[in-house]
């Protein structure tokens, strides 16, 4: 194994860490990945318990997400991995979980996005300077057809190149970064985001 492989793989291991800590990637849940070349990413392999990850449960797949390893599954949604590594050169990292947050919000967000305006974490985002301003988080309807699902979120990053992450309706939250602690951060900032609406929402409706 390379030294840049084992720092990767040292990085996705402590990111499960912390996500399973937080609750934001339950048992087996959620899929987290880091690029390892131009033409291959290491990723976490298929069923792995995100709390308990080792070294043996990465692979690197190929940029059409092709196992690279003999013996060794990606996770289903690899292509919603490497579509985003294809998209931009520039993303080192990208995390996939399944909060409650995220969850119970896509499914009570009746349209196809979610705006999130005026809260001073919007700053936390890759571009966002200030608080006067709109972050606008695409809802894509869920898809056991990865293939299909990834036809579906490409036009959305082509037409929104300061895309920074994305919901799946009832599923989770798709955010990337340079590097994996860029990701880690939007993770945070989305999920503190999410529970804000999530409060508000239920206020109003009081």
């Amino acid at each position: 194994m390379t030294a840049i492989r084992d720092d990767l793989a040292q990085a996705i291991i402590e990111a499960g860490q912390f996500l399973y800590s937080k609750g934001w990637s339950p048992a087996t849940s959620s899929n987290y990945s880091a690029r390892l070349t131009s033409a291959e990413v290491l990723l976490t392999a298929s069923g792995k318990h995100k709390g308990q990850l080792t070294a043996d449960d990465l692979l690197a797949v190929d940029m059409n997400g092709l196992s690279l390893e003999l013996g060794k599954n990606p996770s289903a949604e690899t292509l919603l991995h490497t579509q985003l590594y294809r998209w931009k050169s520039e993303i080192g990292a990208v995390l996939h979980t399944h909060s409650v947050n995220a969850t119970v919000l896509s499914r009570i967000c009746h349209s196809d996005s979610l705006v999130l305006v005026d809260y001073e974490l919007q700053k936390a985002f890759s571009g966002v300077l200030s608080h006067e301003s709109q972050v606008l988080v695409p809802v894509f309807e869920n898809d056991q057809d990865i293939r299909r699902l990834a036809a579906r979120v490409q036009p959305w990053l082509n037409e929104h190149p300061d895309c920074v992450g994305y919901l799946i309706r009832g599923h989770g939250l798709y955010t990337w970064g340079a590097h994996m602690k860029d990701a880690l951060g939007q993770i945070e900032a989305f999920e503190f985001l999410f529970e804000c609406e999530l409060k508000l929402r239920m206020l109003q409706s009081l």
